[in-house]
This record gives C-alpha cells, sequence and structure tokens, in this order.
C-alpha cells in the first residue's frame, strides 16, 4: 500500500502508463483507483508534444484523465518565459514551436531546449549556440539522458543536446522541468498539498525519485519503462520498488 502520509500523487507517464502506443497492463485500473482515493496530478517532460495532444492520447489510450490533470515540462516553460516577457530560440519538434506562437513579440531572451527529435541537426544546434554566444540564457525544458523508444531499446534524450550547447557555450543551462524541485513544488501547489504529503510514481531513477525526493516528497519506483536493475546501484533509495503502477494496490 502507499505510506499512510500520502493525501495526494504525482504521478510520471511514459514509462509508468504506457511505453509507445502500448498501455501497461492494469495501469488503467490502477489510474482509476488511484483518482478514487487521492487528487493526482500527471507529469511528463515531454517536449514533443503540447498537452492537448497529451491528455488527447492518454484517452484513446483508455486511461479517464483531464487536462487539469496534466503539467508538462512545456506549460511549465511557457508560464517562465510569459513571467519573463521573452520569447527563444527554441531547439523542439515544430509542433512544440508552435505553442510559443503567441510570445513572438517578445525579445528572444533565451535558447530552450527540449526532445527536438530530427531537429537535431548540427545546423539548429549551432544556430543556437550562435544565440547563446550573442548573450542569450540556456535552458533545458528536460535533461534526460535517454527514453525507452516505440521499439523497446533506449534512444538518446535531450540531456545529450543540452550538455553539448553548455560546453560550446561555457555557461549551465537553468532547468526547468523535471527533476527540478520547483517543477515538483509546482504540481504540489495545485493541489493545496505540502510536498511531504505527496508521493510520487515514476521508472526515472533520477529525474522521478531522486528528485522527488530532493523535492521533500516520497517517491516510489515502477519496474517499467526505462528502469533498470542497474539504477538499484545508483545509490538512490526509493521508499518503495514495484513491479508496476498496477501493483501499488497488491504490495504491503
Amino acid at each position: 500500500m502507499l505510506p499512510s502520509s500520502t493525501k495526494a500523487i504525482l504521478c510520471d507517464i511514459g514509462g509508468v502508463l504506457y511505453v509507445g502506443d502500448s498501455v501497461i497492463d492494469g495501469a488503467v485500473a490502477a489510474v482509476k483507483r488511484l483518482k478514487q482515493n487521492y487528487p493526482v496530478r500527471f507529469l511528463t517532460n515531454t517536449t514533443q508534444k503540447t498537452s492537448s495532444q497529451v491528455v488527447k492520447k492518454l484517452q484513446e489510450l483508455g486511461f479517464d484523465i483531464s487536462a487539469d490533470e496534466l503539467i508538462t515540462a512545456l506549460d511549465v516553460t511557457k508560464m517562465f518565459l510569459q513571467k519573463e516577457q521573452s520569447y527563444a530560440r527554441f531547439l523542439l519538434t515544430d509542433d512544440a514551436v508552435e505553442f510559443f506562437d503567441d510570445m513572438k513579440q517578445f525579445p528572444q531572451k533565451y535558447v530552450v531546449v527540449g526532445d527536438a527529435q530530427e531537429n537535431f541537426t548540427y545546423a539548429n544546434l549551432n544556430a543556437a549556440f550562435r544565440v547563446l554566444n550573442d548573450g542569450a540564457k540556456l535552458l533545458a525544458v528536460a535533461q534526460n539522458r535517454y527514453f525507452k523508444d516505440s521499439d523497446g531499446k533506449l534512444s538518446m534524450d535531450a540531456g545529450c543536446f543540452v550538455k553539448a550547447l553548455e560546453y560550446a557555450s561555457s555557461q549551465e543551462a537553468m532547468l526547468i522541468g523535471k527533476p527540478s524541485s520547483a517543477f515538483y513544488h509546482l504540481a504540489c501547489e495545485d493541489m493545496g498539498m505540502k510536498p511531504s504529503e505527496c508521493v510520487m510514481i515514476g521508472d526515472d531513477i533520477e529525474g522521478d525519485i531522486d528528485g522527488a525526493q530532493k523535492a521533500g516528497l516520497e517517491a516510489i519506483l515502477v519496474k517499467t519503462g526505462k528502469f533498470s536493475p542497474k539504477d538499484l546501484e545508483l545509490g538512490i533509495t526509493p521508499q518503495r520498488v514495484v513491479d508496476s503502477i498496477a501493483s501499488l494496490f497488491l504490495v504491503k
């Protein structure tokens, strides 16, 4: 069962609820039961899709999840840029860049890096480097090392390209997505909860588990998605490790 102090749940999406286009066994029922017992916010570092696209996919997969229960790294990035009254040079997918179209009137103070997929070309990386060299600041929507791809194998994630730009520009990126404590605290506040009252469920030992614990939450690691047995040798200790999200109510 979940810790007795639990009043709310934060839950990762990719690797916990589904992998590629395949729902993890028992995940739909587990989400339904979690929502019957706790307020829940679903968190994702994905920058390939906007929040409306993510919700649409979840609903098509059978999950009863609404837009107000979802917090994406793109949402948090847009809030940050609006506060800064800044546009940016974006290394994102074309769909993700369009999400910021209503901010073009602002000056370009940042370079924003997420999962750009095929847009991670030398030309685009070099153009971003030149903007940084002209005085812009580097903003990482996410800096995960890898993710589990639809073919079941691990693929490079945005963090590799963030590191390349950090090295070239001699500046450290500001992280706005997971494992940023600010991201977790925003999600807790959205439910009117303190971090100590919330539990994070995720498959990423660094971004989900270590990040949540450093932000003051308890964390449960699921053995799905990008999980590897080697994760448990990194010196990060989850409050619990379970086979999948479906196991939450089965293990005491």
